[in-house]
């Protein structure tokens, strides 16, 4: 959107500040949502904070308008004129509610609208996302789960809360996403305007990062792998609507907003972690870099060099090819398979090679070295089918690859 502006005879374009109106809803995580909102101010957003009257017993009015530039306001009655409980929702391109609490949820999933929040929900055009926070026990109700499930069918992104310290001494999943990352979804949003929903009501499994295979207690046989790949592809899933499982092999990364991320470190802990969240997935993106063998014993001491003698040969074993096993015995019918090939050359033959010999139905294929991919914020690949097709990703940021890539699998899964 653009708004031309004339000074000393000269016209120029000037490129109008996105408009994200921030939710606040009352929880203790209301204080959270002030990192989220300088990192939206700071990156070039205008926003407009629209708190419920209970938020404001956690961070006050003067905080947000401070943050923002703008004024806030909880009530319909507020500046009348303008007409702010249908103006601010027609205008925004995007809508965010963080932390979006039990109460809010349930109000937003019947229509209700006592207060300026709940009526520009009502009135916003646009994309509309809530981040949940509350205790366990709350989030994992039956109304809380029907709520949550029709707004996602009405087409609002309801990101899943992450595992981790409540309030007071309590743990578990109901925890407010990590600003950071959530900052990330609202961006992947806004960018990409017609970002689908197509994966809503499915569960995808992605592993990354590289195994590690431990020689002894200090030393371990590794890869350059950074993990970078596959959580570009656990954000894109989860902005698109997916409940994400996300298997972590030694990668040193933020866990994405509204993933389920479970760490592992060798080859066989990341085959049990995927063959178990794989049992009721709807599609599989082995992203990680599986190590092909590990030591065949482990040293229980470190193991050391010694004046005069040669290191001793270590002997290597073949781990579980966890690609080849789970794409010949699929625990549910209709299921994706989508691997990943790292070559250094004949790439693309080895890429058609490699994709028939594990029977996945797709293979993403990319050429790798010393300074290509591994640790790298862009890649480049060709995505194979198994129907013969072949989908070229130019070089780019490493989210583009993952949005073909599940462009790809949602064609599939429909």
């Amino acid at each position: 959107m653009e708004q031309y502006a004339s000074e000393c005879g000269e016209t120029e374009a000037v490129a109008e500040k996105p408009k994200v109106v921030l939710g606040v809803s009352g929880g203790i995580a209301a204080y959270k949502a002030c990192e989220l909102l300088r990192r939206l101010t700071e990156s070039g957003h205008d926003v407009r904070v629209v708190p419920t009257g209970s938020a404001l017993h956690f961070v006050g009015a003067a905080t947000w308008s401070a943050l923002s530039g703008n004024p806030v306001s909880t009530e319909v009655w507020s500046d009348v004129h303008e007409v702010p409980h249908v103006r601010i929702g027609q205008h925004a391109d995007l809508v965010i509610v963080a932390p979006a609490t039990a109460d809010m949820l349930a109000k937003a999933a019947h229509g209700l609208a006592d207060d300026l929040l709940t009526n520009t929900l009502l009135t916003a055009r646009c994309p509309v996302v809530f981040a949940p926070a509350m205790h366990t026990e709350m989030w994992e109700h039956p109304a809380t789960q029907e709520n949550v499930a029709t707004l996602r069918r009405r087409g609002a992104l309801v990101i899943e809360p992450a595992v981790g310290r409540l309030t007071g001494v309590d743990t578990g999943k109901g925890r407010f996403p990590d600003p950071v990352e959530l900052y990330e979804v609202v961006r992947r949003v806004l960018t990409r305007g017609d970002l689908p929903q197509d994966l809503a009501g499915r569960h995808v499994v992605v592993s990354a990062g590289g195994t590690r295979e431990p020689l002894d207690p200090v030393r371990f046989l590794g890869n350059r792998s950074s993990g970078k790949q596959g959580y570009a592809l656990a954000r894109s899933a989860a902005a698109r609507g997916a409940r994400v499982t996300l298997v972590a092999a030694n990668a040193a990364l933020p866990d994405p907003a509204g993933v389920d991320v479970v760490p592992v470190g060798t080859a066989v802990q990341l085959r049990e972690a995927v063959v178990k969240a794989a049992a009721d997935a709807d599609a599989v993106v082995m992203a990680a870099a599986v190590a092909d063998f590990r030591p065949e014993t482990y040293a229980t001491g470190k193991i050391k060099k010694k004046d005069g003698e040669e290191p001793a040969p270590v002997a290597l074993v073949r781990n579980p090819d966890v690609l080849a096993e789970i794409a010949g015995d699929r625990p549910r019918p209709g299921q994706v398979i989508v691997g990943f090939a790292a070559e250094t050359d004949d790439v693309l033959a080895n890429g058609r090679a490699k994709l028939a010999r594990k029977g996945c139905d797709l293979l993403v294929v990319n050429e790798v070295g010393e300074r290509k991919t591994f640790g790298s914020e862009e890649n480049e690949a060709v995505v194979l089918g198994a129907d013969g097709s072949e989908t070229p990703v130019p070089h780019g940021p490493k989210e583009a690859l993952a949005d073909t890539v599940w462009d790809l699998v949602a064609q599939r899964l429909s």
